[in-house]
């Protein structure tokens, strides 16, 4: 950790350094494109760079001074004045509104790394084109840029668009969520009728403290369920799904094709509706209570649903009904390309079945699907609809807080939270806690995996 932020440091201080060489250095284009961006490209005549600069330049002055600086100066207190309405007029005067402020407030931040970063660049092109003029050579121009957008550049045309939706679609909401995670953002300071303001870390103080008005009991019993159940659902559908590839494979089983038909049909289905079927199924009043009690093995209908650990386990047991087909086809293809030699080898040496599978089937299976199960893992961690279309979380508790349910991983109680209890700070404070928790267990794994400690373990 120590040495990436030295890392981290050093490029900064040598980018301020080769920033500060440049204007030293450079002719007076160069320097007073420090001002005026896309000057030093305009006047040695690369006029599309030069103008593309400068246009940004206006554009963005343009917006801080009509909306941008007000935005940035709201930021610091997301609003002083509230919506009201006169007593004596009945009419409605509009305050400030905390989320747009918000808002826009990291909308204008975001701009203005950007523009930092396309002034870095402009000081770059200056640095580059006085290069090319000192070693005799040429610059491009216009339309040899233009041209060069369809040729040697067109990887940076195409990644544009997409830049763009990551940064409007992805980075925006995400540093917009950390920032309700240190608000009072919830039902009683909506937005625009009520303010909100900074509370600094008192939300993720309220999550983890334990007893009082605290949340730590809730969140660590959600927390562990959601490691369980990752684990359990991670590893059983995988070593159900290389135990079934193994069995159908094996010398003596025929149609083979029929019975491999029959599990990928499981995938055909779409879990939506899979999953509530088998949810009504186990209901109190569904089929399997229905023929239970008929057949005198209960006296009377069981709940499945409403006991955590029957709950639990239920949901655990009718996962690998939905992910053992996905391993097994998997699995299937990568049993064939084993080197048939090395079990040859090994039935020479005296090697017992359950020898070989552990000597050669499962270290090479671990080897090749060892991102696999990390993928699969971390997806669990964040597995919506199992838990969702099943047990809904529940079952609930007055023990704990916000109608969560002792099935109710981080990402479905998060989901709770913004929709039935409108508490924005708290879902926000859980999703920057599932990001640390999907972060953390995924660097473990995967310098754990055998393909990443042995890269030529089975070349």
């Amino acid at each position: 950790m120590e040495k990436n932020k030295n890392n981290v440091l050093s490029i900064i201080a040598g980018n301020i350094k080769n920033i500060g060489v440049t204007f030293k250095e450079g002719d007076w284009k160069t320097r007073l494109s420090f001002l005026i961006m896309g000057f030093g490209p305009i006047m040695r005549k690369s006029f599309a760079r030069g103008i593309a600069y400068l246009l940004i330049e206006v554009a963005f002055i343009a917006y801080m001074a009509t909306s941008g600086i007000a935005n940035l100066s709201k930021l610091s207190t997301l609003g002083t004045e509230e919506t009201h309405m006169d007593p004596n007029t009945f009419l409605t005067t509009y305050g400030d509104n905390s989320f747009l402020i918000l808002l826009y407030g990291v909308l204008t931040a975001v701009l203005c790394v950007l523009f930092i970063t396309f002034w870095r660049m402009n000081i770059q092109e200056n640095q580059n084109e006085e290069k090319i003029i000192k070693n005799g050579g040429h610059l491009p121009t216009s339309s040899q840029d233009l041209k060069s957008l369809l040729d040697q550049k067109f990887h940076a045309t195409l990644l544009a668009l997409p830049v763009l939706g990551v940064l409007v679609f992805m980075v925006v909401p995400i540093i917009f969520m950390i920032c309700v995670a240190f608000t009072n953002y919830d039902s009683t300071h909506q937005a625009p009728s009520k303010l909100f303001t900074w509370v600094g870390f008192e939300n993720f103080t309220q999550l983890l403290k334990f007893g009082g008005n605290g949340m730590g009991s809730t969140f660590t019993t959600i927390l562990i369920w959601t490691l369980v159940w990752a684990f359990f659902a991670t590893f059983s559908t995988y070593f159900g799904g290389i135990a079934l590839a193994l069995l159908i494979n094996k010398k003596g089983v025929k149609f083979k094709k029929f019975w491999r038909t029959i599990f990928v049909m499981t995938i055909a289905i779409p879990q939506f509706i899979s999953l509530l079927y088998v949810s009504k199924m186990f209901a109190a009043d569904g089929l399997i209570n229905t023929y239970f009690v008929k057949w005198g093995i209960f006296e009377r209908s069981y709940n499945f649903w409403a006991h955590p650990m029957t709950a639990r386990v239920l949901i655990i047991v009718i996962n690998l009904w939905i992910g053992i087909p996905y391993v097994m086809l998997m699995a299937t293809g990568l049993l064939m390309n084993i080197p048939a030699d090395l079990y040859e080898s090994a039935r020479i040496d005296g090697a017992s079945p359950w020898q070989m599978f552990r000597k050669i089937t499962m270290p090479y299976m671990l080897f090749v699907t060892g991102p696999y199960l990390l993928t699969s893992f971390t997806g669990n961690l964040n597995n919506f609809n199992v838990i969702y279309l099943l047990s809904g979380g529940g079952p609930t508790s007055m023990q704990l807080y916000g109608g969560s349910g002792y099935t109710d991983l981080l990402v479905t109680w998060l989901y709770k939270l913004v929709l039935n209890s409108t508490n924005y700070k708290l879902a926000a404070c859980v999703g920057i806690l599932t990001f640390v928790v999907v972060a953390f267990t995924s660097l473990i794994a995967y310098s754990k995996l055998p393909s990443i400690k042995d890269e030529e373990g089975f070349q």
